[in-house]
């Protein structure tokens, strides 16, 4: 049976709830520290991160508790109309339910909206269900990192053009 979950933008109450989610997820993938995404400066305030222009992020709710999350941002160092699908983790009582995919249509809608030409994404080889899902959107495996991520750590490149 799918969860009852409510998908809403991020606010200033969820950073530390937000944080927890994405360091409980890599943790779980034995992704810790420098070069992942548990060593980025926004974890500590997601929401004044995503409130800039150009960026979003939203939370998912399952009975009031944040239990996924993923937003979209410019793509540092690259051009303007390069955009970057971000910090994208799900609890795992809420995997295998389409709530990423859902997830992923209001990400690129977005996307589309700021007028993004293409999305950037980098993750671990061992998230096999979450790159299978990207495919399914149309991203395609990179050889090369681009932008500047600071994920030395993520050696999976996808991009998507809009």
């Amino acid at each position: 049976m799918i969860p009852e979950i409510t998908i809403r933008p991020i606010e200033l109450k969820d950073n530390v709830a937000v944080k927890q989610l994405v360091l409980h997820v890599l943790k779980e993938f034995g992704a810790e520290g420098e070069g992942f995404a548990s060593a980025d400066p926004e974890l500590e305030c997601m929401y004044e991160t995503y409130k800039n222009d150009r960026s979003a992020y939203w939370v998912v709710e399952l009975d009031g508790e944040i239990v996924g999350g993923a937003g979209i941002g410019p793509l540092k160092n690259e051009v303007e109309d390069f955009c970057e699908l971000q910090k994208m983790y799900f609890l795992p009582q809420i995997r295998g339910f389409g709530i990423g995919r859902q997830l992923i249509k209001q990400c690129l809608k977005f996307a589309q909206s700021q007028e993004y030409k293409k999305c950037y994404l980098e993750t671990l080889p061992d998230m096999k269900p979450a790159q299978k899902l990207y495919q399914q959107f149309g991203f395609q495996f990179l050889n090369e990192r681009m932008g500047g991520t600071g994920h030395s750590k993520c050696p999976i490149f996808m991009l998507l053009e809009l």
